[in-house]
């Protein structure tokens, strides 16, 4: 049974919403972030995403600089930084600039999907299926250019090494399970909207852990849709955008983020699509009693060491209600 408190923090997309521009989406990054610091949250991070209109996380490491520059104390980082589309040199120089700049302050979460479609991927960087099959080797790498052994090596991060940055394995199957426990790493699990193998994934990261130089236990951050409004109507109501997200995302027919629009019996026959319902079980709209309650039987089943909250809704100011909201739950769940 779990006795500490419950971390909480943020994974944002950079949504780009209908009628704003890039720069107000970028701006919209950091006056977030702002806000996370002020409501306590544990750490900020943008997941990488390419060739998607409403998506703007695709420069992540020059994103996360601007939500580290506008801010002084929360952590910020990748959740993740795609590996198999990038050098791991690169990666390394990349963020250990970040860390010497801000320190103590970055985090590199590492996935190994593409965090895009196949063409998209293969634009990327050609041998990317190769480089995926090779994602154990490929962060051994990293963590090699990160220490401080390295120095006399022929191939150098000169920047990273001995800059303190964490490295998380993100995951959405019991593969990077197994790997995140063998690596002795925090494990951060996308039941946000992998759902199906999250307690399969979160049982093998627990038997499996080897303890490591980084983490003596086992430490799991699990991904919750997150939608809070005064009402459970409207937050039903500003959910409308993220179901119009998923219908874009199954349709193939992608699009700047909506306005909300009253729940309708439409959205809701959507819900009930097998598909949509499935992807989206771990989501927790309404107001504040009804969501607090959700999160609190989901700690219980999952016993997370941290929650990370996506809120994929089109306005700014709903989205820092929604998180503050949040926040507020995850404090008087902790006291």
């Amino acid at each position: 049974m779990k006795t500490q408190n419950t971390a909480y923090s943020i994974l944002d997309l950079a949504l780009v919403s209908k009628g704003n521009t890039l720069k107000d989406t970028f701006n919209n990054v950091r006056e977030l972030a702002q806000n996370a610091e002020t409501f306590g949250y544990t750490r900020y991070w943008l997941a990488e995403h390419h060739n998607s209109t409403n998506i703007g996380s695709i420069a992540t490491s020059i994103l996360i600089g601007y939500a580290a520059e506008g801010t002084k104390t929360i952590r910020v980082g990748s959740g993740g930084v795609m590996l198999p589309n990038h050098s791991p040199l690169i990666v390394a120089e990349q963020f250990g600039t970040l860390g010497s700049l801000y320190p103590n302050r970055i985090d590199l979460g590492l996935g190994r999907a593409p965090g895009t479609d196949r063409e998209t991927a293969q634009a990327i960087r050609s041998d990317f299926m190769e480089a995926a099959q090779h994602f154990p080797r490929e962060i051994e790498k990293i963590q090699t250019y990160f220490s401080k052994e390295n120095e006399h090596a022929k191939v150098r991060a000169t920047v990273a090494e001995g800059v303190e940055v964490p490295l998380y394995i993100l995951g959405s199957s019991t593969d990077s399970a197994h790997l995140a426990a063998k690596k002795g790493l925090p494990y951060a699990f996308a039941s946000h909207f992998a759902t199906t193998h999250l307690w399969n994934a979160l049982a093998v990261y627990r038997e499996e852990f080897q303890p490591s130089d980084v983490l003596e236990k086992p430490y799991i951050i699990a991904g919750v849709n997150i939608i809070i409004a005064e009402t459970d109507e409207e937050a039903a109501n500003l959910s409308t955008s993220l179901i119009r997200m998923i219908l874009g995302l199954f349709t193939g027919k992608r699009d700047f983020v909506q306005p909300p629009t009253p729940m309708t019996d439409y959205y809701k026959e959507i819900l009930e699509n097998p598909q949509v319902h499935q992807m989206l079980k771990y989501s927790f709209i309404g107001s504040k009693a009804t969501v607090k309650a959700q999160v609190k039987e989901f700690l219980a089943q999952t016993q997370a060491d941290e929650l990370i909250a996506v809120t994929n809704i089109y306005g700014i100011e709903d989205r820092i209600r929604s998180y503050e909201l949040f926040a507020e739950i995850m404090k008087e769940l902790n006291s």
